[in-house]
């Protein structure tokens, strides 16, 4: 006869009760980011002097990466990460102009500089997740590019001319298929959970999930607005020096405060 204790099936784990505000995913129609540019315009028209200073900011970042990636392409990952860094705090203070206003307030330049002092944590942890992505997306287009370069890393020139030689489709293809996947990822992650955690100061994790399930509920609509994104970035850089980034960056800035908005609807008061 065993001396030993009858086993005892442990109970099944329950998990704790989310701490998250209860919250809800709005079904978008089609016109919503067309909707959001609308009211980003508004918000630039009616505080131009906060708002183009941050324009100017996203100007300046984008002729530093550009230089860099003509004079020293093997950096342009670096510059990429830092620019990373750093444009996830300036958005903050374009979302937070238009936070503002929404609740009748008038927005200060000052308000729009130190909004982010209060969400320091949940906005470094979630820069951080980003930047570890970005350098995954850019370990995996130098295993592309080795692929299809075996002679080594090419120029920038050599990169241009790769792109639109049409013999090199097969590269084109593969680059577009890693660069749109890491693309996507970090464009789930990031559309609402920034402005999120502005607003009802979150944790990154919450945040993030809560941005992936509006991508996910509203998969048509939020593509339309990555396209929108792209297509207005792409028309400001190919003006002269991108000088189209002082306007297109604070109006997308302010119409993502405003996607955000229209995308989630929190069910208990801030």
């Amino acid at each position: 006869m065993s001396n030993f204790p009858p086993e005892v099936t442990p109970p099944p784990y329950v998990p704790p009760p989310s701490e998250a505000p209860p919250k809800e995913i709005i079904a978008l129609p089609w016109a919503a980011p067309v909707r959001w540019l609308g009211l980003g315009w508004r918000d630039l028209a009616a505080h131009p002097a906060i708002s183009l200073f941050y324009g100017v900011a996203f100007w300046c970042m984008a002729l530093i990466l550009g230089a860099v990636f003509r004079a020293k392409p093997e950096y342009t990952m670096t510059i990429a990460s830092g620019c990373l860094l750093v444009g996830p705090f300036l958005a903050l203070g374009l979302y937070e102009v238009s936070r503002l206003r929404e609740l009748g307030l008038t927005p200060s330049f000052a308000t729009s500089l130190t909004c982010w002092r209060g969400h320091l944590r949940s906005m470094g942890m979630l820069v951080g997740v980003l930047i570890v992505l970005e350098l995954l997306w850019g370990r995996a287009s130098l295993v592309v590019i080795a692929v299809f370069f075996n002679t080594g890393m090419p120029s920038s020139l050599g990169v241009i001319e790769a792109v639109f030689n049409p013999e090199n489709w097969e590269f084109v293809a593969a680059y577009t298929v890693v660069g749109g996947a890491f693309a996507a990822l970090v464009f789930a992650i990031a559309v609402v959970s920034i402005p999120m955690i502005l607003d009802r100061d979150t944790d990154a994790i919450t945040a993030a999930i809560t941005s992936i399930e509006v991508v996910v509920d509203n998969t048509g609509v939020m593509l339309l607005w990555g396209a929108l994104i792209v297509l207005l970035v792409g028309v400001a850089l190919m003006l002269p020096w991108a000088a189209g980034l002082v306007l297109a960056g604070p109006v997308l800035g302010h119409a993502s405060w405003h996607a955000y908005r229209g995308a989630v609807r929190w069910l208990t008061p801030a």
